[in-house]
């Protein structure tokens, strides 16, 4: 039976324009399903849009257009923006779409009938760019705890989900499962919270219409929490138990910002507990990106936009900088100075200069053909033996979402390159007739340990990569089995590299 790999990243809210938080969770979900494809698993990688709400129908009447017309122009922003950026996605769901209306509607009709979802009347505080109830003690100097904007007192006739039946169910799962929320401190964050008890929750409004309508009493509309966490099942067909839901559910980890983290791994995994279905087994919280050290705002225009990044500095530098300069996991901080070091000492200094020195050689010592493997010192074998190392490595790494710490792996293989060049020196090589043989080792060598740092780096960096593999005589698909050393054939013609990337001016940035 073929291994499956289910990743989501949140949808994203449709009042907001892409910025570079909503480019990192995509882009890490992009590169983990690309690995684990070039792993051999079957992958279904999903991103989408979340389209209802107060919010959404609010901004929509300020500028004079309806929800779904609105809707519409910022969907098409967003996927502008995962083509620039090389994002392979499997499938993207809106909110709006048919097919997630029917199984939000389905969900809450199943839960409804066993008694979970009852009738009351709510009173409390909301917040409406949170779309979040509060009680009076959880209020910060009478503001929202979350984003400290004023709160508005609501007394409606609502919806409740008994959330505080699950409590019990849901600590034994997490206590459980260690691996359930990651990282570790933000474990502790939810247990602390759950342990604190969990109220019943509030699923429907009546303040405003923009939304799924709750089944059989349509003045109530699907509270947009519970309305957009079903996308995760209905994008894979649920509640048609034939389709990929029955190949992919449950998920293998869905790529949230730390800000959401509550309704990840406390509303939804007591949703899904309610109808029966199995719960998700990994929610990975992101940290949050500032720019310069200053929170991202646009009152500061400090927003960083994706789409600029990629004009100024090239896709895959882009890519790689945001998952190399942080530990997933971890705040990050945003400068166009580290970005451009990243470029010059990680991409053109190492990668690109190992690539053009080893290629140049094979061109002048052995008029552009791969030399088979003659005799073998320790340093070959030590080389050899540390790229064989590498590939396990970040096999570990990716399994624990630690990007950055994979690359750093990828990145010591490549130092170990142009220092092993260093300590062969093949111009003196190529002097000594008799050490041809020899010469044939350390290029073989050197240009087989490239070919498995860029089929591993296609994931990271898929253009430069497809060029550098061009450059050493590799034209298959990528698979697990050719990250196996010794599958370069000698008698492959090595074309010399071009500069993969360009040096940047640093005064230039400044």
């Amino acid at each position: 039976m073929s291994r499956t790999f289910y990743v989501t990243t949140p949808i994203y809210y449709v009042n907001d324009v892409p910025h570079i938080g909503h480019a990192y969770t995509t882009l890490a979900a992009d590169v983990l399903a690309r690995y684990k494809k070039l792993k051999g698993y079957e992958v279904f990688f999903l991103t989408g849009t979340d389209e209802h709400g107060q919010k959404v129908e609010k901004a929509a009447n300020t500028a004079g257009e309806t929800p779904l017309e609105l809707a519409d122009r910022v969907v098409k922003r967003f996927q502008g923006l995962w083509e620039k950026l090389d994002i392979q996605y499997t499938d993207f769901i809106r909110t709006t779409q048919e097919r997630h209306k029917n199984g939000v509607s389905h969900i809450f009709t199943k839960i409804m009938a066993q008694g979970d979802i009852y009738l009351g009347e709510y009173e409390d505080w909301y917040c409406t760019p949170c779309e979040t109830f509060w009680t009076e003690t959880q209020l910060m100097d009478g503001k929202c705890p979350d984003c400290n904007r004023p709160v508005d007192k609501l007394k409606e006739e609502s919806y409740f989900f008994r959330m505080s039946k699950y409590q019990e169910q849901l600590l034994a799962h997490i206590e459980a499962n260690p691996d359930f929320i990651q990282p570790k401190s933000r474990r502790n964050e939810i247990i602390s919270f759950v342990k604190e008890g969990l109220r019943d929750l509030s699923v429907s409004r009546t303040s405003f219409n923009w939304g799924i309508p709750v089944p059989g009493n349509e003045r109530h509309v699907i509270y947009v929490w519970f309305d957009a966490l079903t996308n995760y099942i209905t994008a894979l067909g649920y509640p048609d138990e034939q389709s990929a839901f029955k190949t992919y559910w449950p998920v293998d980890v869905h790529l949230i910002g730390k800000d959401i983290l509550r309704f990840h791994a406390v509303y939804w995994p007591t949703f899904l507990m309610a109808a029966g279905l199995p719960v998700p087994k990994k929610v990975f919280a992101h940290g949050w990106w500032t720019v310069e050290g200053q929170k991202m705002s646009k009152s500061l225009q400090n927003v960083v936009e994706p789409n600029m990044l990629v004009d100024r500095y090239g896709i895959d530098a882009v890519r790689y900088f945001l998952l190399r300069e942080v530990p997933f996991g971890l705040d990050g901080d945003f400068s166009h100075a580290a970005l451009v070091h990243r470029i010059n000492s990680d991409l053109a200094n190492d990668l690109g200069n190992l690539l053009n020195r080893s290629t140049a050689m094979v061109n002048k010592y052995f008029d552009g053909v791969l030399p088979a493997p003659g005799p073998q010192t320790e340093l070959d074998t030590a080389f050899r033996e540390k790229t064989e190392a590498m590939v396990r490595q970040v096999d570990a790494c990716m399994d624990e979402l630690a990007f950055s710490k994979g690359l750093q792996a990828i990145w010591e293989v490549i130092s170990a390159g142009n220092k092993y060049i260093d300590e062969t020196a093949p111009w003196t090589l190529a002097k000594d007739p008799a050490k041809r043989d020899y010469l044939g080792t350390v290029m073989y060598t050197l240009l087989e340990a490239q070919r498995i740092v860029h089929l591993i780096l296609s994931a990271f960096m898929p253009r430069t990569a497809a060029k550098a593999l061009d450059y050493l005589g590799w034209t298959e698909p990528c698979r697990d089995e050719d990250l196996a050393w010794g599958r370069l054939a000698p008698g492959a013609r090595i074309v010399k590299a071009e500069a993969l990337f360009p040096r940047i001016e640093e005064k230039e940035e400044k």
